[in-house]
């Protein structure tokens, strides 16, 4: 990645017009996060070989590599919110800014049924971007500083991720990153509303611990997703980038 296709791909976020883009492997990889108009969601994993995003324990610093890193923040850069999920919030304590890369930070949401999250979270205090929080209408109503809280009813099995993008495009917010932990990552691809995946593998063995990715069962091959893939080298980690959007099918 050069300075000259950051710099273009940021552009192409404001104008969405690729007229005169050019067709680089960075390009190719960023250009139709950036292009896109809306509604479109990216998910996005980072993971060990071993298709393991934490120790047993939680730890699940430096899973990624420094150009894995890089790439999650350039995936932030390039849309309007990212989404994670309040265990996310809660053990990860995530800034999910762009301070890696030159960009603006996206709007954090974070999705918290239960109305779990105590308030005292560093991304309600340490004065980045906006935060929204999502919550469900059978929880007691929980406020948190420096927040927007949008209550939603519940589904059985609990808020609907057609629902949340619907808030998030209400309020402008039409291309959105989901980005942890594994469940939430799962709710919106098996409720058909991810177009691209990437899965950002770093040359790491970690041996047990939890997956990225926890999809229902399924009993035959022939029932699993299988997208379209492209695959790219980062530097320190490798990059699937997997299209989604015709390939959404229930797997419940």
């Amino acid at each position: 990645m050069t300075d000259d296709v950051w710099q273009a791909l940021l552009t192409l976020k404001k104008t969405g017009s690729d007229a005169e883009f050019d067709t680089s492997p960075a390009s190719a990889v960023y250009g139709a996060i950036a292009k896109a108009t809306g509604p479109f969601v990216l998910a996005q994993v980072g993971q060990s070989l071993d298709g393991r995003v934490a120790t047993p324990a939680g730890d699940a610093r430096d899973v990624s590599g420094p150009d894995g890193l890089a790439h999650l923040h350039r995936c932030r850069a390039l849309v309007d919110a990212v989404i994670v999920g309040e265990h996310t919030v809660s053990a990860d304590n995530p800034r999910l800014s762009v301070r890696i890369v030159n960009g603006s930070d996206p709007i954090r949401v974070a999705i918290d049924c239960h109305a779990r999250l105590k308030g005292d979270e560093g991304l309600f205090h340490d004065g980045g971007a906006p935060v929204i929080v999502f919550q469900s209408t059978h929880a007691n109503l929980q406020d948190y500083p420096n927040a927007r809280v949008i209550r939603l009813q519940p589904t059985d099995t609990g808020l609907a991720p057609a629902e949340i993008l619907a808030e998030l495009s209400n309020l402008g917010l039409k291309k959105i990153l989901v980005e942890g932990g594994a469940k939430t990552i799962a709710r919106f691809i098996n409720a058909g509303m991810v177009d691209r995946l990437h899965v950002a593998i770093s040359s790491l063995i970690i041996g047990s611990g939890p997956t990225g990715i926890n999809l229902p069962a399924i009993e035959t091959l022939s029932e699993a997703h299988r997208p379209t893939t492209r695959v790219y080298s980062l530097g320190s980690d490798i990059l699937f980038d997997c299209e989604l959007k015709n390939c959404r099918q229930s797997l419940g």
